[in-house]
């Protein structure tokens, strides 16, 4: 969020278990309703091809937010 506040394009991404968590934090900071790549839970002890797999699901998520392709 600070990165865009500066008129950077970014995105965050969190896990799904923690995407409810950054919806609060975004209201608090002031962005309420900013759009986040959620991926799957847990990251720590995800072997390198789940690994991978999360990565390519948060850049395709990502790539639609800052694209804002629907």
């Amino acid at each position: 969020m600070t990165a865009e506040r500066a008129s950077v394009p970014a995105f965050s991404v969190m896990t799904e278990r923690f995407s409810s968590a950054a919806e609060t934090m975004s209201r608090v900071l002031g962005m309420p309703g900013y759009a986040f790549a959620v991926i799957d839970h847990p990251v720590s002890s995800a072997t390198d091809t789940e690994l991978a797999a999360k990565a390519r699901a948060a850049i395709d998520q990502g790539l639609k937010l800052l694209l804002k392709v629907a």
